[in-house]
């Protein structure tokens, strides 16, 4: 369990607040975007929740840019209370642990800093908190903004590989994410703090590091949510934009997000084996390591590749394509876990370092 620590550090104006009164705290890790985090705060600022009781809390991850100099330019007109922690450790767990330690706000609403908030996204986020002891977290649809034009071997109209440009729309309903086994995305979430004091923090073994693509901490903190019994639901008016940069709009930046999220994905089933679809891995027969079932999936995958090849489906073969990254990352984390065994002196780490595979 990864309980943060109770700590105060940082600026906002008039220091330190009894925040145990406040019903909600924005929090904003930031990593080396002053100006999209500039847009993001004052877009936050035009917000409507007049009813709430907030605050807005900046984690400053170890930028060298002018990320502390947008934030506390602001710090005396923003509308309600604005803080700057700065936290060295590099690492989004760690900026996100650094943030829980400095509220203890009923409800904690994360986003990222490359953002556009709609005026209703606060209340949309917190309400259902507020009015039902049963709802533990919530989530709500991220959208696009393009840098550049989305690339045509993107298949807008499938889900598959929305994840790796961080969007997310599961329609125009609420439903309860344990229901349908989803989970809400980190740039648009928000848990009630007794949720968080119950489970613990964000593994900082899985967060994302500088330009790592490591990650899965929040897909880890919802594996001890949903064993901990917890409730969340998903909210459409829940909304924001969040910026999608040229430089992940290509097949080299794809792979890649795909080959870590399967090394990731690795490290995760290996603390958590239960899946989200009900699966223990601990209990499934295996090929060299592997569960059996992804082998043959990955077959299946090179199958249609060849097959979206043939037929010139250049949505289909990309598809296929991201698969067997995710294949090949998930089999390099298990043989990297096999090969630090404690006979092996093989660093663990060293791997994990590696920026391209």
């Amino acid at each position: 369990m990864f309980q943060p620590a109770r700590q105060d550090s940082g600026l906002g104006n008039g220091g330190r607040v009894n925040v145990i009164s406040l019903d909600a705290t924005v929090l904003i890790c930031t990593f080396n975007r002053a100006a999209m985090l500039a847009e993001t705060l004052d877009t936050l600022a035009a917000t409507r929740a007049a009813t709430l009781r907030w605050n807005v809390i900046v984690v400053d991850n170890n930028s060298s840019d002018a990320t502390r100099d947008v934030v506390t330019s602001r710090i005396s007109r923003y509308p309600v209370e604005l803080r700057y922690l700065f936290e060295p450790r590099q690492g989004k767990s760690h900026a996100l642990n650094a943030g829980l330690a400095a509220t203890d706000a009923r409800i904690v609403v994360f986003t990222d800093d490359d953002v556009r908030l709609s005026d209703g996204w606060l209340a949309a986020a917190c309400r259902p908190m507020l009015d039902n002891p049963t709802i533990d977290y919530t989530g709500g649809p991220v959208h696009p903004i393009w840098e550049q034009p989305c690339p045509p071997w993107l298949d807008r109209t499938r889900s598959d590989l929305w994840g790796t440009l961080a969007i997310l729309d599961y329609g125009e309903e609420p439903f309860v994410f344990e229901e349908r086994r989803r989970v809400p995305l980190g740039a648009n979430m928000a848990v009630r703090r007794t949720l968080i004091d119950r489970i613990g923090g964000f593994d900082p073994g899985l967060g994302r590091r500088g330009t790592s693509l490591l990650g899965q901490e929040q897909a880890e903190f919802f594996c001890r949510s949903r064993a901990a019994g917890a409730r969340g639901l998903y909210v459409p008016a829940m909304t924001l934009h969040h910026h999608v940069p040229a430089t992940r709009l290509t097949r080299s930046y794809f792979r890649r997000w795909w080959f870590w999220k399967g090394v990731s994905r690795s490290l995760l089933e290996q603390r958590h084996p239960v899946t989200e679809l009900g699966v223990d891995l601990s209990q499934v027969a295996r090929l060299t390591g592997i569960p059996r079932f992804m082998v043959c999936s990955a077959a299946r995958d090179a199958m249609r590749w060849a097959g979206a090849l043939l037929s010139w489906d250049r949505a289909g073969r990309v598809r296929h394509e991201m698969m067997l990254c995710y294949f090949v990352g998930y089999v390099r984390g298990v043989r990297t876990r096999a090969a630090d065994s404690p006979t092996s002196g093989n660093p663990f780490p060293s791997v994990f370092g590696t920026k391209n595979p």
